[in-house]
């Protein structure tokens, strides 16, 4: 499977989920995450999706600064609806990562590890997403706004080459997804630490 290198270059997510740890799924119930696990879910890579783990590295990051963040242990709420712009796309990187959902998640085992009711949409919110800590109900706002990153070359190319590529057109397909990756690598590797495109608020 070949893909663009930089996405081995983004920083990873390491959990722990306790449910894995009792079923024998990974030793300890360590997990990794990787942005390559989010395109894979996803079945492609775009600036929401880059998004979404990002939102996700930087609320565990603040929730969790001195311990491993706990999967199956965090509420997540968005302000829009499921269907709504791209909260869908976004909820679903968020909860692949996290194990939230809102009701289709596991139930649980023996009164222990329910993955249901630990996601919520249309909710008052100003933030991006806005992630709990359900142990000490600590909470943290995210804001991700990537209009300030631009793709290599020129505005009117990149049209010009979408709808190339959307013809058909092998060339412009093969240089529109060069530009297109150009912008989502900026996103992750060259703005991870800039509070203009991602920034994370204790509440």
């Amino acid at each position: 499977m070949r893909y663009p290198k930089f996405y081995d270059d983004v920083e990873t997510i390491t959990l722990y989920d306790p449910l894995s740890e009792v079923l024998g799924s990974f030793e300890k119930g360590i997990i990794e995450f990787c942005y390559l696990n989010s395109v894979q879910s996803a079945g492609h890579s775009c600036p929401t999706v880059a998004g979404a783990y990002l939102m996700t590295l930087k609320a565990l990051q603040a929730l969790y600064p001195d311990t491993m963040p706990v999967r199956g242990a965090i509420h997540v709420a968005f302000a829009q609806a499921d269907n709504e712009g791209v909260s869908g796309v976004i909820a679903n990187v968020i909860s692949n990562i996290t194990g939230a959902t809102e009701r289709t998640g596991f139930k649980g085992l023996g009164g222990k590890f329910a993955r249901h009711s630990l996601m919520a949409f249309h909710q008052n919110i100003s933030a991006s997403a806005r992630f709990t800590r359900t142990d000490t109900q600590q909470s943290v706002d995210v804001f991700y706004d990537p209009s300030s990153v631009q793709a290599d070359g020129d505005i009117s190319q990149m049209q010009s080459l979408m709808g190339r590529a959307l013809q058909g057109d092998a060339e412009a397909i093969q240089s529109f997804g060069v530009m297109w990756q150009s912008r989502v690598k900026k996103i992750l590797i060259d703005n991870i630490n800039n509070e203009e495109v991602i920034k994370s608020v204790e509440i």
